[in-house]
């Protein structure tokens, strides 16, 4: 991920005769600095999903043999090829986040608290809410009993994954402090670990759906837990021994193409496994939508509004309240796949995730760009 350049404009800019054109110079700069650094795939990510969907569907309506096949290849009802192409998105994710950044968690101490205490009491309950809300009351006609129940136990593990990956990229297009955002991300890390179980557990069970302990914490552990020692262990070493340019420049972008391959196979066997759901119910998607993108709205605008009120600055606020918004759709996927099996309606729900996430919260960044001046006060 590259850097925010400074775009500081000294005293002597602003008094010589050509102050005007060097400040507009510099912010057409930085605004074009901002939207490169979103990369090709990222930012059609929303079109890759659509074409993965289209891709799945037919493989799995017009040759079903093939995801019966893959699904006969799983243990303790995890689909063993998701597994591996899960890892795949994960652990490259992992090698990005510098645990030495906690070090500064007190430079920034009231964004760490508003957008930590945002992910863990209030996003998931806000989702629970709305899952329940939608699939229980509103859209109670359409859906059977069986696949309301199985979406809000998607939502709520949604709601229970705060994101850790694509927050460096809104960061960016927010202009960011990347402190904030290494050491943000890197707290929510080590907090999923601890919160994300009893939240999930908690909020399922209200759901009258039961998930053993053993199976929940089995997930963590193999989704994040080990891809995160791994991914850190492989860190540490590189650094080591060789340097953190090596890192960022040589190695993530290299490594970068097998990401997203892994993403977007991972979507065509979902979507392969959902195929006849989805033909059956294709509504059932954008019912699913409605309740994902008012989560991540109404949990951003609390923390953009809350940021504005207690007075943090603009490359603060903007990247506490994305992080504050977006989903961990990765983990999300992956958990629900290993506790419900590819084929259960709750898959859709973290699938749809992916589907939302890139539009809603490019939208999102918009607003927090045209709105800085909003904070002008708390420089």
């Amino acid at each position: 991920m590259s850097k925010i350049q400074d775009s500081s404009i000294t005293l002597q800019d602003i008094t010589t005769p050509s102050s005007s054109n060097k400040i507009s110079e510099q912010k057409t700069h930085d605004k074009e600095e901002s939207l490169e650094t979103i990369g090709f795939f990222e930012k059609y990510l929303t079109a890759w999903v659509l074409v993965c969907m289209a891709v799945g569907i037919a493989i799995g309506h017009f040759i079903p043999s093939i995801p019966s096949n893959l699904q006969k290849l799983s243990i303790a009802e995890v689909s063993l090829p998701i597994a591996v192409l899960v890892w795949g998105m994960i652990l490259p994710m992992m090698m990005q986040i510098d645990f030495a950044s906690l070090r500064q968690v007190w430079r920034s101490p009231r964004a760490i608290f508003l957008t930590t205490g945002i992910n863990y009491l209030v996003q998931p309950f806000v989702m629970y809410g709305l899952a329940t809300l939608f699939f229980y009351v509103i859209f109670r006609k359409w859906l059977t009993a069986f696949e309301a129940d199985q979406y809000v136990a998607g939502a709520v593990i949604l709601g229970g994954s705060p994101c850790t990956a694509m927050v460096f990229v809104w960061s960016v297009l927010v202009n960011g402090d990347p402190s904030y955002t290494l050491t943000q991300v890197a707290v929510n890390d080590l907090l999923i670990l601890i919160l994300f179980s009893p939240t999930v557990k908690l909020l399922l069970k209200v759901s009258n759906v039961e998930i053993p302990w053993v199976t929940l914490l089995l997930s963590v552990g193999v989704f994040v837990l080990i891809p995160l020692l791994f991914g850190t262990i492989a860190r540490f070493l590189i650094l080591r021994f060789k340097s953190a340019e090596y890192l960022n420049e040589k190695v993530l972008p290299k490594i970068k193409p097998f990401t997203i391959c892994a993403l977007l196979l991972t979507l065509i066997l979902i979507f392969m496994f959902q195929a006849d759901a989805i033909i059956s119910h294709p509504i059932n998607m954008l019912m699913i939508a409605v309740p994902v993108t008012l989560m991540t709205c109404i949990t951003w605008s609390l923390a953009y509004g809350l940021a504005y009120l207690i007075k943090l600055p603009a490359n603060i606020a903007g990247p506490a309240s994305m992080i504050a918004g977006s989903n961990f759709f990765e983990l999300a996927v992956a958990v629900t796949i290993s506790l419900f099996g590819p084929k259960d309606p709750s898959v859709l729900v973290t699938t749809v995730g992916v589907l939302v996430e890139v539009p809603v919260m490019l939208s999102l960044c918009f607003v927090c760009n045209r709105t800085k001046w909003l904070f002008a006060r708390n420089e």
